[in-house]
C-alpha cells in the first residue's frame, strides 16, 4: 500500500512540475519559457489578431541588440486587444512578469492583481507597463520605437 501512495505522489509531482507547465501559457510557471520570439518588418512587429483574440494572455519577446524585451497581448473582457510589457515600474528588477488568472493579470513578484480592462489604461506602480499598439489589416501592430521604450525593464 505504501508503494502505491509513493507512485501516486510521484505522478502528481511530475504532472505539476513537468507536464502542466509545458501546456500552460502563464509566465513564471513554464520550465521552458513561453515567450514566443517575434521580429520586426519595416519597423513594425505584426501579430495576427486571430492569434491573440481568445481572452488568454499571449507572451512574446522582441530582441534588440542582444536584449530581450518581453510583452504580452490579451483581449480583455470588454473586447479590447491590449498590450503591455511583461514588467512594471516597481517589480521589474525581479524579472518575473505576470501570470493570467481569469480576468486578471497577477504580478509574479508581489502578487498584486490587475483587471484585464485596466491594461493600457492604468500605468505606474505595479501596473503592467503599457505598450502602445494599433490594429490594422486584422493584425496587432507594435512599432519598434514603442517596443524600445520598455527596454529599461529588461
Amino acid at each position: 500500500m505504501q508503494k502505491r501512495n509513493f507512485f501516486t505522489l510521484l505522478f502528481t509531482l511530475l504532472v505539476c512540475f513537468f507536464i502542466f507547465p509545458v501546456t500552460t501559457s502563464h509566465a513564471g510557471f513554464s520550465l521552458f519559457g513561453q515567450h514566443k520570439t517575434v521580429k520586426a518588418v519595416d519597423g513594425e512587429v505584426m501579430i495576427p489578431m486571430t492569434d491573440v483574440n481568445d481572452g488568454i494572455a499571449h507572451y512574446f519577446t522582441y530582441k534588440s541588440n542582444g536584449k530581450k524585451i518581453n510583452f504580452f497581448i490579451v483581449k480583455s473582457t470588454d473586447g479590447v486587444i491590449r498590450a503591455a510589457f511583461d514588467a512594471c515600474d516597481v517589480c521589474f528588477p525581479a524579472k518575473k512578469g505576470y501570470t493570467q488568472q481569469g480576468e486578471f493579470m497577477i504580478c509574479n513578484n508581489c502578487g498584486r492583481k490587475f483587471h484585464s480592462t485596466r491594461i493600457n489604461v492604468e500605468k505606474g506602480g505595479c501596473n503592467p507597463a503599457p505598450l502602445q499598439r494599433k490594429e490594422r489589416d486584422n493584425k496587432v501592430i507594435i512599432t519598434v520605437a514603442d517596443m524600445l521604450t520598455g527596454i529599461r525593464y529588461f
